[in-house]
């Protein structure tokens, strides 16, 4: 069996990354993806657009990262969202950046994103293995090789395990990573959902299943203490369990405390004060002074919340528009700026975006993310216990992460032609 310098695990983004960087440097370095093709997930990110990264400052990087920041200092020092823009542009794919300094390909086609970094591993000279790692090998504290499926035991004196977390198991992130970390003494952090939809209390969000809501505003508050957690505007989505979407996939990351229960208000109208919005709604009223309520709404709001928001008013839907109070009215218009919703929970792990908990990172070298029970070990992107809020930002990790560990793999084995 052919012996190598490195073996990383996971053809994902941190793994790509890992690899190319590590090759390019002169390893001989073997990367395993258990898929037909690598980067599965990275296919489906940002609906298919790829989020690639963030043009934001460090420290507003470093503010949308909620576990473990500062373990992210070196990683993030040495390969930066503008050494991740410049990498990208450079292998052949423009950028652009959009509302938040959400960094996408100009093309908006995750798979340039995914295309760039295959060709960036293979011009790198990284051998390609398609089998399913079982196991990772070490004798007296030092990795030796890595145990497939198909090839069985592959030497290497380096290993980088970037399997991902659990989220999306139909891509290939099923855990794996932690049981390989187990297996030589680490410890995991329970993983649990992050930028994952939420389960809303009652009916009427299946009422307006499929709804997708464009320029909403909402706002986060835990219920019991009126405090405001979250706010943002964008994109949303109705189903038949409750919300999701990407304001609301951001929001979910903010609602960490298992022990309180949490609030969501819409402001459907966000771009007109109240006073405007009352302008408006007598003006659709004028227009339709003789019909009945229920048929006066459908240039103000999308025909699947029409009800909903009827329901909420009390008033009868066969009620004519003349006869409409102006109290009614006025709530009417304090209803679309602020439609509450209580939430009761998250969907599984399985629907969300990214896994937050993972390897402990604090059994991890934050300068070249090698483990510090085991030589040779490193780990890489979201199989640790960081993550972030939506806009760019977890790629981002991904990438830093990746850079990080295969410059480390490779300097450890002797190779410092890395520029």
């Amino acid at each position: 069996m052919t012996s190598y310098d490195l073996v990383v695990i996971g053809g994902g983004p941190a793994g790509m990354m890992a690899a190319g960087t590590a090759a390019e440097m002169g390893a001989s370095v073997a990367l395993i993806e258990k898929n037909q093709r690598n980067g599965k997930k990275l296919l489906i990110t940002g609906k298919g657009r790829c989020n690639v990264t963030n043009d934001c400052t460090r420290d507003g990087f470093f503010a949308n990262i909620p576990v473990n920041p500062k373990f992210l200092f070196s990683s993030f020092a040495k390969f930066s969202n503008a050494d991740v823009m410049n990498f990208f542009e450079s292998h052949g794919v423009p950028l652009k950046v959009e509302r938040g300094n959400r960094v996408f390909p100009v093309s908006d086609k995750a798979a340039d994103i995914n295309n760039a970094l295959i060709e960036f591993v293979r011009g790198s000279g990284v051998h390609m293995m398609r089998d399913t790692a079982t196991g990772i090998m070490a004798e007296d504290g030092r990795i030796t090789g890595v145990r497939t499926q198909d090839r069985g035991e592959v030497p290497c004196s380096g290993c980088i395990i970037a399997t991902g977390g659990r989220s999306y198991p139909l891509t290939g992130s099923t855990g794996d990573g932690y049981v390989f970390a187990r297996s030589v003494g680490h410890t995991v952090v329970k993983p649990k959902p992050s930028l994952v939809p939420l389960v809303v209390e009652g009916r009427e969000c299946a009422e307006a299943q499929g709804l997708s809501l464009k320029n909403i505003a909402i706002r986060v508050t835990e219920t019991d203490s009126g405090k405001l957690i979250y706010k943002d505007f964008g994109e949303m989505l109705f189903t038949h369990f409750g919300m999701s979407g990407p304001v609301i996939l951001s929001a979910s990351s903010h609602m960490r405390d298992p022990k309180k229960r949490y609030t969501i208000s819409i402001d459907l109208k966000p771009a007109l004060s109240l006073e405007q919005l009352d302008s408006r709604i007598q003006r659709d009223f004028s227009e339709n002074i003789n019909k009945d309520f229920v048929n006066s709404l459908s240039k103000l709001l999308p025909q699947k919340i029409i009800s909903v928001i009827i329901k909420r008013t009390g008033i009868p839907y066969t009620t004519k528009v003349n006869s409409i109070r102006r109290e009614q009215r006025m709530a009417l218009a304090e209803l679309l700026k602020n439609l509450t919703f209580s939430v009761t929970g998250f969907r599984p792990i399985e629907e969300a975006i990214i896994t937050s908990g993972g390897v402990s990172v604090t059994e991890i070298d934050p300068k070249t993310m090698e483990s510090k029970l085991v030589e040779g070990l490193y780990f890489a992107g979201e199989v640790m216990d960081v993550d972030a809020h939506t806009g760019g930002f977890n790629l981002q990790i991904a990438f830093s992460t990746g850079r990080c560990a295969g410059i480390a793999a490779a300097e450890r084995m002797g190779f410092y032609s890395y520029d």
